[in-house]
């Protein structure tokens, strides 16, 4: 006879049978229907949810202070997003929680329209594009032409470079400022600029959403809309927001792009739509690459075992990709090549100053500085190679990986700040929704003789990346060129104290001619450039010269703190180089 279960809840197992395990709730499979939403959908809904209160209530209080109406807005989204959150989790049905998922988009669009009603000025890229679209509107030049007036503003960030200047010039593909121009002959401000890239964050967020499966639309609102950093690139008028709305549909399902050897109207789109993107900001380009080799090699793995049929599509999404591209540049190609060029490759040559949290920061924050800067560039173009070629040989393995490997070549660089990873992660997630790791399991890779161990794959591997980690470590394990030594002169105000001068003698120890040119370094960013009298231009071979330098407006107030980290920085811009001796203060 059986007992059943006794008192307290333990379970009894029959003779001849194994005693059950009593299951903890977490470990229970929950029967449902099938309907019933999966939990991961349930998860990154709420996820999306939760991104949109990053950087709401700073957003409320500005709103509380300049337009009451917006906080009144922002308000509602909050409860809106309360019961969002409430939803997520106790929806039924998969079409239920696809509702719940078009509110929280909605509730993202409605709260990055009250961040532009509030910030719509721009930084030093909106300002820059906004004239470069009045240029067009008046029939003058874009490319070469300076505006330092642009950068009157204390507001407006500019562009220095290790010559000891900055760029006041445009620095970038036209199609921003295209689409910016009809716009600025309405609102004649940057408005005219941030408004179109805010537009291609919010048309790019919508069109992700709906082209992702639904488990992951969510996703989409969170990368795009929540957290609270790409729509600030919106709000500056950065041309890569609109670059990054443009390339999400040549992302997504991209393997599938000419399936059967017919490239077809969906396929010329992505192509036109690449282009495009070419056309608006260089960060375009160091994607392209690895997108045509994984299209190629997924083509080639399906059309047969000889290249033409796989070249053959590749020719033409190619072909079209860049007639979109001329399409777009010939006007200004036209009016004076030259300066077209260089205004393009502008952000690639400039040798603008050392900014970032990459491997860089080693030279710039932590030793006295180098004298081989030009190495963190070398490494940063072989690591591409490196990429590039690792992606051709393993192309199965990377090929899931392709929307992010070519930012890895950015934190070797000079300038290696965050927004170039984290612009274009939304096309990590449309790449991890849309692109799974099966796609490639047939693509076609170069045989490599006496390679067909993991262990040999793996020692190439890592000698693709080699040139560039030694060319870094040259850089990060030089010596600085200059030996400074400092002296402030101060003058005393009403409970402070200013720097007035520095007398810094310098001595170069290298042989090889430099011209400093000096600025000051609080914390991550430099100074305007200070003043230097006294000395030469440039500083012979294992001379030495002691210089008279001013600070901007003549005037430095001494930084408050128990041990404030202030620094006199000394670079020059050919060869690249840094130096950086502690401003005693004291």
């Amino acid at each position: 006879m059986d007992d059943g279960p006794r008192a307290g809840g333990g379970l009894r197992s029959r003779q001849g049978e194994a005693p059950a395990t009593a299951v903890p709730l977490w470990a229970r499979t929950v029967t449902t229907g099938p309907e019933a939403p999966q939990q991961l959908h349930r998860g990154l809904t709420l996820i999306a949810a939760i991104s949109l209160f990053i950087g709401t209530r700073d957003l409320w209080t500005r709103a509380m202070t300049s337009r009451p109406p917006a906080a009144g807005i922002i308000s509602v989204c909050y409860a809106g997003i309360l019961v969002a959150g409430v939803l997520a989790l106790t929806t039924r049905t998969r079409r239920a929680l696809t509702r719940v998922d078009a509110g929280v988009l909605l509730l993202a669009v409605v709260l990055v329209l009250c961040g532009y009603w509030l910030n719509h000025a721009g930084t030093d890229e909106g300002v820059l594009t906004a004239q470069a679209a009045s240029q067009i509107l008046h029939g003058h030049p874009v490319y070469g032409q300076p505006w330092p007036w642009l950068f009157d503003s204390s507001s407006v960030g500019i562009t220095k470079t290790m010559s000891g200047g900055a760029d006041y010039t445009y620095g970038y593909p036209p199609l921003t400022a295209l689409l910016a121009a009809p716009v600025h002959a309405v609102l004649h401000s940057t408005a005219a600029a941030t408004l179109v890239t805010t537009g291609a964050l919010l048309a790019g967020a919508v069109l992700l959403w709906w082209l992702l499966p639904a488990p992951w639309r969510s996703g989409a609102t969170a990368v795009c809309l929540g957290f609270g950093f790409l729509p600030g690139y919106a709000y500056s008028g950065y041309p890569a927001v609109l670059a990054l709305a443009l390339l999400i549909p040549v992302v997504v399902r991209w393997p599938d792009t000419g399936a059967g050897g017919r490239l077809g109207l969906p396929g010329a789109a992505q192509a036109l739509c690449l282009g495009a993107a070419c056309a608006t900001q260089q960060l375009a380009w160091f994607l392209t690459p690895f997108l045509l080799i994984g299209l190629y090699a997924v083509r080639r793995g399906d059309l047969g075992p000889g290249p033409r049929p796989a070249l053959g599509v590749l020719a033409r999404y190619t072909g079209i990709a860049a007639l979109t591209w001329a399409a777009i540049n010939a006007y200004f190609a036209t009016q004076d090549f030259s300066t077209w060029l260089h205004g393009l490759l502008l952000p690639l040559t400039q040798k603008a100053i050392l900014h970032g949290q990459g491997l860089m920061g080693i030279s710039y924050y932590f030793t006295a500085g180098s004298r081989h800067l030009d190495y963190y560039s070398y490494g940063s173009q072989l690591l591409l190679f490196g990429l590039l070629a690792a992606t051709l040989l393993f192309v199965r393995r990377l090929g899931p990986a392709i929307t992010v490997l070519p930012w890895l070549s950015f934190y070797l660089a000079t300038r290696s700040q965050d927004g170039y990873f984290l612009m274009m992660t939304p096309l990590w997630l449309a790449a991890a929704a849309s692109v799974p790791a099966s796609a490639f399991a047939s693509a076609w890779q170069p045989r490599i003789p006496h390679m067909s161990g993991h262990r040999a794959k793996a020692v190439l591997a890592v000698a693709l990346v080699t040139p560039a980690v030694v060319c870094a470590t040259v850089a990060a394990a030089s010596a600085p060129p200059l030996r400074m030594n400092v002296t402030p002169s101060f003058a005393e105000g009403a409970g402070h104290r200013d720097i007035t001068g520095l007398a810094v003698r310098v001595v170069n120890i290298t042989g090889t001619r430099l011209t400093p040119h000096f600025a000051s370094r609080l914390g991550q960013g430099a100074s305007d450039w200070w003043t230097a009298s006294g000395g030469p231009a440039s500083l012979a071979p294992h001379a030495s010269a002691t210089y008279d330098v001013k600070p901007p407006g003549g005037v430095r107030r001494v930084p408050g703190g128990s041990h404030p980290r202030f620094y006199l920085i000394a670079v020059t811009g050919t060869p690249m180089t840094i130096t950086s001796a502690r401003i005693p203060i004291s």
